[in-house]
């Protein structure tokens, strides 16, 4: 090969190697700031014990009896268009306690299409109901216990039809809602103590910024009815909301 073309070919390839460098060393500084903006991406920068997950029903699963109890009152005082999710919030007074730790409950939502998966079919609905336990010490980090609640398609839920037509039309507002106007009770048509009987249990994290990993999770296995057109009010108000599957990395379901 003459000169030459010996010399245009090396410089080539140094010119690929720089390229290559230039974008190995620029890659970590755009998501360094991207951190440091707080604005979150999922999988990158998080634990090993993430959510959703997708629960293989044949799978053998640990048992293990966690000690619920339940002290609820059953009053929602509030429905709030959040935008990026439908919420209603709970009135103080209602609690659940499991495995040693006492949560208030606080407020439940709703994800379309469903978050945690069912040997890999995905609900069109998902409602979390989410219970709260505070930081132990002054620096310490909040406990939660998240009840998830999968819908499928098939008659009107006397539940949803409690508080749908009063969701506020703009984004950020909230209705406050007179006692005994939307119950629970009508979602499950029995006792919530009886509902927890029956479930997939794992530990993992908040599917939203900043994804804390201290949830116990408890996915209810009664998957309840919605019709169509009550799925599709929630979904045109919030959108698709559901954050993907995260890898199980050895978690045991129980």
């Amino acid at each position: 090969m003459p000169s030459s073309l010996m010399l245009s070919f090396l410089f080539f390839l140094l010119s690929l190697s720089a390229c290559s460098l230039k974008t190995q060393t620029t890659e970590p500084e755009k998501i360094s700031h991207i951190n440091k903006e707080n604005y979150m991406i999922p999988g990158i920068n998080h634990g090993l014990i993430q959510s959703p997950i997708n629960i293989l029903s044949n799978e053998k699963h640990e048992t293990k009896n966690h000690q619920i109890t339940l002290h609820f009152q059953d009053e929602i005082k509030a429905v709030e268009n959040l935008g990026h999710t439908v919420q209603l919030d709970f009135s103080k007074g209602s609690s659940i306690s499991s495995d040693g730790i006492n949560y208030e409950f606080k407020q439940m939502h709703f994800h379309t299409p469903s978050e945690h998966l069912i040997d890999g079919m995905t609900f069109p609905m998902e409602m979390h109901i989410v219970n709260y336990a505070p930081p132990a010490t002054k620096n310490g980090i909040p406990h939660y216990l998240v009840i998830a609640v999968l819908f499928k398609m098939g008659n009107e839920n006397e539940f949803i039809s409690e508080f749908l037509t009063l969701i506020p039309k703009q984004s950020n507002n909230t209705v406050k809602l007179e006692k005994g106007r939307v119950k629970l009770h009508d979602l499950f048509h029995d006792d919530l103590s009886n509902e927890m009987k029956n479930y997939y249990h794992y530990r993992g994290s908040l599917t939203t910024p900043p994804y804390t990993e201290t949830v116990n999770w408890f996915v209810l296995k009664h998957i309840i009815e919605a019709s169509p057109e009550q799925i599709r009010a929630i979904n045109d108000i919030e959108g698709d909301n559901a954050r993907h599957i995260q890898t199980i990395y050895g978690r045991h379901i129980d």
